[in-house]
């Protein structure tokens, strides 16, 4: 994917825990938030520096396994490129790329 596929739509269905993102491509991912939690790309998630970048990311993001169920509290939009979750444990330091995301679309991967 380029980063030239930005988001039309995004919706946070916090009864069904997940986040939903219309492309510009019109293609339509459905993120669990649990695992996207799971997936966070800040360096305090990733375990240092060391594991930053993209041969650190998760391969399918419905394979990861998360430590218990989470929820999004709020969504800060992050300039032009990405959005910063808050989530109901306290943690807001990730910041999911468009790239990011579109790489990680579950729909793709399966």
């Amino acid at each position: 994917m380029t980063t030239m596929v930005r988001p039309t739509g995004i919706t946070l269905n916090k009864t069904n825990h997940y986040l939903e993102i219309t492309w510009s491509d019109n293609h339509v991912c459905k993120y669990p938030l649990s695992e996207l939690r799971e997936a966070c790309p800040c360096v305090e998630c990733r375990g240092g520096h060391q594991n930053m970048g993209r041969e650190h990311e998760p391969d399918n993001l419905l394979k990861l396994i998360p430590k218990r169920s989470y929820a999004m509290s709020l969504i800060d939009m992050v300039g032009n490129y990405a959005i910063q979750p808050t989530w109901d444990d306290g943690h807001h330091t990730g910041i999911y790329t468009w790239d990011y995301l579109r790489r990680l679309c579950p729909e793709d991967k399966q």
